[in-house]
Formats: structure tokens, C-alpha cells, sequence
């Protein structure tokens, strides 16, 4: 359930990202801003998907043990 959380997110951050776009005069610095808070959105969702990941292989492994 939290992979697909990951994904809606993920999905969410790109429709912003289509809307936040910048228009034909604005400042040519307003892409590369979008494009990076698009990808430290992204970024942030990987490693809370990671530290997820290793807490449940604790958990299995404490479980085992």
C-alpha cells in the first residue's frame, strides 16, 4: 500500500510540474527550478521509501532472531 502511496505522489509531483512550467518570457532560471524541486520531491519519496524498506528487513529479522 505505501508503494502505491509512493507512486500517487510521484504522479502528483509531475502534474505540478506541468502546471508550475514556465512561460514563454519568463525568467529562463524558472525550468531548472521546477525541474530540481521536482526531482528533491522525488528525491525525498525514494529515501523514505528505502528507510522503509530497511526498517521492515528489521523488523523481519529482530522477528527471526
Amino acid at each position: 500500500m505505501k508503494g502505491f502511496g509512493y507512486l500517487v505522489s510521484t504522479a502528483s509531483v509531475f502534474l505540478l510540474g506541468v502546471a508550475a512550467w514556465p512561460k514563454p518570457g519568463d525568467p529562463p532560471h524558472q525550468a531548472w527550478l521546477v525541474i530540481g524541486g521536482m526531482a528533491a520531491s522525488i528525491a525525498g519519496m525514494f529515501f523514505r521509501f528505502l528507510s522503509h524498506r530497511k526498517q521492515k528487513a528489521e523488523v523481519e529479522q529482530a522477528r527471526q532472531a
